[in-house]
């Protein structure tokens, strides 16, 4: 087999080097020094033209295929994955090539500044929490917060770095940074460095940020990052599948697939890394483009990771296989669907209220130009809009454990926002706990109550667990939305239901929802119903929760049972109920950096029988 490979190559890979281009990455302030070499693996050809799609075909298989390849790629890709040695099947009468970088990748994506500029001030800047070096311990005996373990062990700070200033100016903290990492981590396969997203996240960030690294005049500290990128990408080849969740594995084919394009003799690591990418994010995306953990931050990650892959593509020469871009297009839509008026993204799965500006930077290095998806139900979410107003409700069960990162409670839970105005919000948050947001109220964060929505005895709908997964609860929704005619226009009506309380109180809970096609009415209506045949006896506690925006300023009217909402541009907001009680409650809302913000929550509570019962509610602008 390897002859024949070695027929198919065509030239060896020292005939390539030899033919070698100009340097990717000079060194400053010696040229001389090679460090990068722009060449072909051996074999390689020149990729065919894309076939262009009528814009009036719809998706067909091949769109999400890996590249087309001949009967010699397919016996390389075979050979690779069985653990022959990729120089091994390209020229194997050849001493293997040293570690060295192939090209320089340009990525449309930046970093956050002000967190560079603290990393060039000494410190991590995590969610607003700063952190000086010293008080990181990287190695595999230290005890990081998730977000600050993925940020340190993925170098995913690179990005803000590089976004800080110029080359010059953050080579030596980059530098610094990675001498120290890989001081404390000289153990392959140890701590949790060697978590499958934290290796592809660094070895993916390792290349695409490379000048960081390898620019520098410490010969020795160049070649450790070198061999420190080729021991990173054998360890996934053997690893990746073992990804703690289908996020973590899609990452860590990605990294496999940039190696396979930036490092030498790496044709068969490439055809390995894109078989297995297709195969990933068919398992780790649905059918509408929305990834499987209903997570807008997590749909925010596989998006960052190939459009990255896709730089280190175009940078190596390559055209991205069609599946990348068609991948892209299908990503987007869904994300587009949970914004807001202001064009930020609402709180769900565990995630922070993205802002408007990031989510915009994010799609336009997507390349992708495309409206919100109009029915993002597949995903789990139901859109509704009304001129001004957006209502977006949580219509699914929560996602199964080997998708769910930080799932969460939250079926038929709704936000509400009219222009630039959030009226109904999530708390949300719960991924970003570890930064200025406290681990002990992660859980918290991801129960029912943190919703706004229906709790029964105070109980969440579907169970979260000490380990952080999610148990029984909510098994089925029933979904249903209609256009209806009022007597004074007409108004969309969506009706949901879940089980989640079945098997503990013998109640369904159906939410009605009513919003005014001008956008200035929103009516509800809360009911529990018997899931048997007749209901139990006796009374169980109910809370219906409305956690306010930020900006939101509300105070309770006379008798108990509604309350006015005053909004920053001078609208006034009136919300009645005709249930017995009404609170007024403090709550929390945590932003898309990270940071907490008090807000407010009203709260319709009381005894509801088991029988059954039916809870309405009104929300509409008054001027």
């Amino acid at each position: 087999m390897t002859a024949e490979m070695t027929k198919l190559s065509g030239r060896t890979s020292q005939e390539a080097l030899e033919d070698a281009g100009q340097l990717a990455i000079p060194l400053d302030p010696a040229p001389e020094e090679a460090l990068v070499v722009q060449h072909k693996d051996a074999g390689e050809q020149e990729p065919d033209e894309p076939a262009v799609l009528a814009t009036n075909r719809a998706l067909v298989v091949t769109d999400f295929s890996a590249p087309s390849t001949d009967l010699g790629e397919r016996m390389m890709r075979a050979a690779y994955a069985l653990g022959v040695p990729g120089s091994t099947i390209v020229a194997p009468f050849q001493k293997p090539l040293r570690p060295r970088l192939l090209a320089i990748v340009e990525t449309p994506l930046a970093g956050d500044r002000s967190a560079g500029m603290a990393l060039r001030a000494g410190h991590f800047y995590i969610y607003g929490v700063k952190t000086p070096f010293a008080q990181v311990d990287m190695g595999p005996l230290g005890t990081l917060s998730p977000p600050v373990e993925r940020v340190v062990h993925g170098f995913t700070w690179l990005r803000d770095l590089e976004s800080s200033g110029t080359l010059p100016q953050c080579r030596s903290v980059a530098e610094r940074l990675m001498a120290c990492w890989l001081d404390a981590n000289r153990k392959v396969g140890k701590g949790p460095a060697w978590k499958v997203e934290n290796a592809g996240l660094r070895l993916l960030g390792w290349l695409v940020h490379a000048p960081l690294l390898l620019s520098g005049q410490d010969k020795a500290l160049r070649q450790r990052a070198l061999d420190a990128m080729a021991q990173t990408a054998r360890w996934l080849d053997r690893k990746v599948t073992k990804a703690e969740d289908r996020l973590g594995e899609v990452i860590g084919w990605c990294a496999i697939t940039a190696a396979g394009l930036l490092l030498p003799e790496g044709k068969p690591r490439r055809l390995f890394g894109e078989a297995g990418l297709v195969r990933a994010l068919g398992e780790a995306v649905g059918e509408d483009g929305g990834v499987l953990s209903r997570s807008p931050d997590a749909q925010m990650q596989a998006i960052a990771a190939l459009i990255d892959l896709r730089a280190c593509y175009e940078a190596s020469g390559r055209e991205p296989p069609r599946m990348l871009g068609t991948m892209l297009q299908m990503l987007v839509p869904p994300l587009l669907a949970l914004a807001h008026g202001d064009g930020g993204l609402g709180n769900w799965q565990g995630a922070g209220a993205v802002k408007a500006s990031r989510l915009r930077a994010l799609i336009e290095a997507s390349g992708v130009r495309t409206r919100p998806l109009a029915d993002p139900s597949g995903w789990g979410y139901q859109r509704v809009t009304a001129r001004k107003a957006t209502l977006i409700v949580d219509g699914a069960p929560p996602p199964f454990g080997k998708h769910a990162r930080h799932g969460c409670a939250s079926t038929l839970a709704v936000e509400f926002s009219h222009g630039d105005n959030r009226l109904i919000v999530n708390c949300g948050g719960a991924a970003l706990a570890g930064g200025q947001v406290p681990v002990r109220i992660e859980k918290g964060l991801r129960a029912t109550a943190a919703h706004s929505t229906l709790v029964l005895g105070d109980a969440n709908s579907t169970a979260v667990l000490i380990d952080g997964k999610l148990g029984a609860g909510v098994g089925e929704v029933e979904i249903d939305t209609r256009q209806v005619a009022l007597e004074n226009g007409s108004a969309m009506r969506v009706e949901a239901s879940h089980d989640g309380y079945a098997s503990r109180f013998g109640l369904l809970h159906k939410r009605i929802l009513m919003l005014r096609d001008d956008g200035l009415e929103l009516r509800g209506e809360d009911v529990l119903v018997p899931s048997g045949r007749k209901g139990k006896r006796g009374m169980v506690p109910y809370a219906i929760r409305f956690h306010l925006g930020r900006h939101v300023e509300a105070s309770l009217g006379e008798g108990g049972r509604s309350a006015s909402l005053s909004l920053p541009d001078g609208a006034l907001w009136q919300f009645a109920t005709g249930a017995e009680k009404l609170e007024l409650d403090e709550s929390i809302w945590i932003d898309g950096n990270g940071r907490p913000h008090p807000v407010q929550q009203l709260v319709i509570q009381g005894l509801a029988s088991r029988g059954g019962g039916n809870f309405a509610w009104l929300l509409k602008r008054m001027g």
